[in-house]
C-alpha cells in the first residue's frame, strides 16, 4: 500500500473549530487556524496551558456548558494517543462538533478503543501533522508549525466524503500538505521515520549520561545531530513508544541486529582480523543508500549539493550579514548548519548551495574579508 497526495478540495476552510489539548501541537494547530480566519475555541484540563494558548490569541475558552450558536464545523483532538478514544467519546456526547479529527502519532491505537467505547466512527477522521519541535506546551506553539509538511489523514470507509474533505481543508489551512494513507500502514511507517529514530537517539544521548566533561568538550556537529530529538519530553515519549511498541519494536530489533553485528566486526579488527572491516563497509554503503532514498525538496529525489564553510566571529549581526552578501551573489542558501566550540570567538558556518553556486559564493563571502572553502558536493534532505 502506498501513500498518496490528497488534493486540496473546493470550498473555503472550516468556519469554526474546537481544539481540545493546548501543548505545543493544538496550540500551534489553533494559530494556524486563528491565521486563516477561523473562529477557535479552545478546552484543556491544564488551566495553566489553556490561559497561555488564550493568551496567546490561539482562540477563545470553550465555555462549559459548549457553544450556545451550536456545533463547530470540527473538533481536533490534541491529545496523547491513550486519550484519544476517550476524549472523543466525550465530546461527542456533548455534540462538541459535526465532525472529529485527531493529531496523535498512533492511529491503530484510538479507533480500537474508540470502537470499544461505542464511539461514532463515522464523523471521526483520524489525522496526524508530521511536525514538532524538541520543546513543549503552549509557550514553544507556532502558527507555521505545519507549513509544507505532511499532515497524513487516514479515512475510514464510515466517513462521509463532505467529512473526509473537511478535515482535508483544515490541514491545508494549516499550510500542510495532506496525504492519505491506511492507519495500519501509517503506524508501521511512523515507527520506521520518526519514533525508533527517537529510541535510538535516546539511546546514543544515553550515553553521555555519565561521560567525562572533557570527553563532551570535543562534541561537534555530528553528536548534536545524533542526539538532538532525544531532548524532546520523556513523558510524551513514553506514550508514543507505549501506544506504538509493536512496529517500533520490530524496527529496533532489526537496527540493534546490524549494530550488534558491526561490534562484533570491530572486536574482531581491534584482534587483527582484517576480514571485519567488510561487515563495517556493508553497513556504512547500505547507509549511504538507504539516506540517499530520503525525499529532497517537494518530496522529489536528494539533490546533491556543495557546502561552502565559512569561519563567522561570534558577534550579533554576523550571520545577516553573511546571508545579505549570498543575497547580494544571487545565491540561494538551501539549508546551513553552524558549528560553534565553547570557548572560542568564532564558528563555522557550512552554507549549502547548488554545486555551481559554490565557486560564486565562495568568492562573493572571500571578497567580504570572510574565511571560506568550498567541499565536495554532497546530498542532504532538504
Amino acid at each position: 500500500m502506498t501513500a498518496s497526495a490528497s488534493s486540496s478540495p473546493a470550498g473555503p476552510v472550516p468556519a469554526s473549530a474546537v481544539v481540545i489539548g493546548t501543548g505545543l501541537i493544538g496550540t500551534s494547530v489553533a494559530l494556524a487556524l486563528r491565521a486563516s480566519g477561523m473562529d477557535v475555541w479552545l478546552a484543556d484540563r491544564d488551566e495553566d496551558a489553556l490561559a497561555l494558548a488564550v493568551g496567546l490569541g490561539a482562540g477563545r475558552r470553550l465555555p462549559p456548558a459548549g457553544l450556545t450558536s451550536g456545533p463547530a464545523e470540527v473538533a481536533v483532538l490534541a491529545v496523547p494517543p491513550a486519550a484519544v478514544a476517550e476524549q472523543l467519546r466525550a465530546a461527542q456526547s456533548r455534540g462538541l462538533a459535526r465532525c472529529y479529527t485527531d493529531v496523535a502519532s498512533v492511529k491503530e491505537l484510538p479507533l480500537a478503543r474508540a470502537r470499544e467505547l461505542g464511539c461514532d466512527l463515522a464523523s471521526y477522521v483520524p489525522g496526524h501533522p508530521l511536525s514538532g519541535r524538541e520543546r513543549s506546551g503552549p509557550a514553544a506553539a507556532r502558527a507555521d508549525l505545519f507549513t509544507g509538511r505532511p499532515w497524513v489523514i487516514c479515512p475510514q470507509s464510515a466517513n462521509a466524503p463532505a467529512d473526509i474533505a473537511l478535515v482535508t481543508r483544515l490541514a491545508v489551512a494549516c499550510g500542510a500538505q495532506p496525504v492519505s494513507v491506511p492507519a495500519a500502514d501509517h503506524d508501521r511507517w511512523v515507527a520506521l521515520v520518526s519514533h525508533a529514530p527517537h529510541a535510538v537517539a535516546a539511546a546514543m544521548g544515553a550515553r553521555l549520561e555519565n561521560a567525562p566533561a572533557s570527553a563532551l568538550a570535543l562534541a561537534g556537529q555530528g553528536l548534536r545531530d545524533v542526539t538532538r530529538v532525544a531532548a524532546g519530553s520523556p513523558g510524551m515519549w513514553v506514550q508514543i513508544l507505549a501506544a506504538n511498541a509493536g512496529p517500533v519494536g520490530a524496527v529496533l530489533r532489526d537496527v540493534a541486529a546490524d549494530l550488534a553485528s558491526v561490534a562484533d566486526a570491530l572486536d574482531s579488527l581491534a584482534a587483527g582480523d582484517e576480514q571485519g572491516a567488510k561487515q563495517v563497509a556493508d553497513l556504512l554503503e547500505r547507509a549511504s543508500v538507504g539516506v540517499g532514498r530520503i525525499p529532497g525538496k517537494h518530496g522529489g529525489p536528494m539533490t546533491g549539493f556543495a557546502p561552502v564553510q565559512v569561519v563567522i566571529p561570534d558577534r550579533p549581526g554576523e550571520l545577516a550579514r553573511l546571508f545579505q552578501a549570498a543575497g547580494a551573489a544571487g545565491v540561494n542558501i538551501e539549508d546551513i548548519t553552524i558549528e560553534h566550540s565553547p570557548g572560542l570567538p568564532a564558528g563555522v558556518a557550512e552554507l549549502w548551495v547548488r554545486p555551481e553556486a559554490g565557486s560564486v559564493l565562495a568568492d562573493a563571502l572571500a571578497a567580504g574579508g570572510w574565511p571560506v572553502s568550498v567541499r565536495a558536493a554532497g546530498t542532504i534532505a532538504s
